[in-house]
């Protein structure tokens, strides 16, 4: 196959590297922005697992236009990300790194499109124990301001009724978002959670993470429908190009199609050591 076949059969990537966006995942944040104006008001924004940074992106643009400091960028490099923080477990010390970083004063928004490795189309291994959204929920509360919004990405399985039961103790306003740019043979989602609200006498603690087996009893504390029933929306228009078409390479006829390189190559990709050997012969 050449190096142009998956800009037809998966368009969001195409668009990304048009756009110099480093993922198409930039669409999934800028269609949720579109549904539920989260970025309206933001001067304090948080990225957890910003690899390879695309959200960061969305958040440094979206500040810099606010600002007058930023200027529309069509392909070529990937912006910069601003002041990233080392990569690390959930700890205090990050959370304190974050506050330093914003003078002592917490984030109006925190978002997280982290994921384990493996196949999208499956739930990951151990879903409580080693779910991320759990660790990135857990590092909110130190992090995000009452009243600040909290978006994160999810695997819908079996066990999402505990995430759901554990969001809702902090936040009064949980949504399962859907963006059209998300495959639909993907399970994945994000929750829109609005109005931090942690309840009365909650201290934040990593000692005690919201990812440990006793705090499952926070699912006994909800009861009848609120327990399980969380509204689902799709976001982005109709009109929007659909992730699983495949869509010809000259989109535009007054527009010659021209392949553009990834702005930001993959980390480490399992494939890559098979790339080397078939290039050595």
């Amino acid at each position: 196959m050449g190096r142009s076949s998956k800009d037809k059969r998966d368009i969001y990537y195409r668009l990304a590297k048009e756009g110099g966006w480093r993922a198409r995942s930039a669409f999934k944040l800028l269609q949720l922005e579109q549904r539920f104006q989260l970025l309206q008001g933001v001067q304090r924004a948080v990225d957890l697992c910003a690899a390879p940074g695309s959200w960061s992106q969305v958040l440094s643009r979206h500040l810099r236009w606010d600002w007058g400091h930023w200027e529309p960028q069509t392909g070529g490099a990937a912006d910069p990300i601003p002041d990233p923080i080392s990569p690390r477990a959930p700890q205090a010390s990050t959370a304190q790194e974050i506050r330093r970083h914003f003078e002592g004063h917490p984030a109006d928004l925190v978002v997280c499109d982290g994921a384990p490795d493996g196949q999208p189309s499956q739930p990951p291994p151990n879903p409580i124990l080693g779910s991320l959204p759990f660790q990135a929920l857990n590092i909110t509360t130190h992090v995000l301001k009452k009243g600040g919004t909290f978006v994160a990405k999810i695997f819908r399985g079996k066990d999402v009724t505990l995430l759901y039961s554990q969001l809702r103790l902090f936040f009064p306003d949980v949504t399962c978002a859907k963006p059209r740019s998300s495959r639909n043979s993907s399970i994945e989602a994000f929750v829109v959670c609005r109005g931090y609200s942690p309840p009365e006498g909650f201290v934040p603690t990593m000692d005690n993470p919201l990812l440990e087996p006793e705090a499952g009893l926070a699912l006994s504390r909800l009861s009848g429908p609120s327990r399980v029933i969380v509204p689902f929306v799709a976001c982005g228009d109709l009109s929007a190009f659909d992730p699983d078409r495949t869509y010809p390479l000259q989109l535009d006829p007054a527009r010659p199609y021209a392949y553009v390189p990834p702005p930001a190559p993959p980390i480490a990709p399992p494939y890559a050591q098979a790339c080397q050997l078939r290039r050595g012969g």
